[in-house]
């Protein structure tokens, strides 16, 4: 008696295991833009927001996907201490060859008085805009989408 309720529980709950993974791993997320604000000098956060970044990535392929970094504030302590993390470093220099950039808020630098080239791992001119918020808001309207992590 029993076999005759396990048998369909157990064919049902396959079907639901096997559809939601073929949906997940079909699904068309199309072409998407997104900004990542940071600003938060958390190590556990820091991590989590790249590998948030990896896998958004590797959702849309690197072809699909135009992803920028804001860091201001407090969030410039990321590529501070990345310049004595090995692992920071690579999970960094991984997003960057993924065409993931990394912006750094100019009003943070002149009113913490943090040098670029000094203080911060590999970041250049190139990089810097003048307010992390204007960018990101810029970014926006753009068709950015805006994600905090």
């Amino acid at each position: 008696m029993r076999t005759i309720f396990f048998i369909p529980l157990l064919l049902i709950t396959t079907a639901l295991i096997l559809s939601g993974n073929a949906s997940a791993v079909t699904y068309d997320y199309g072409e998407d833009k997104a900004v990542y604000d940071v600003n938060y000098d958390d190590s556990d956060r820091h991590t989590m927001v790249l590998r948030n970044i990896q896998n958004h990535v590797n959702a849309l392929g690197v072809d699909n996907i135009q992803v920028k970094v804001v860091l201001s504030g407090d969030g410039l302590s990321l590529l501070n201490k990345a310049k004595d993390d090995d692992d920071l470093r690579a999970n960094i220099d991984n997003l960057k060859m993924q065409n993931v950039r990394f912006l750094v808020c100019n009003n943070t630098l002149e009113g913490r008085q943090i040098s670029l080239h000094d203080d911060l791992y590999d970041a250049s001119e190139e990089d810097v805009v003048v307010s992390g918020n204007a960018h990101i808001s810029y970014l926006q309207r753009k068709g950015y989408t805006f994600l905090k992590p």
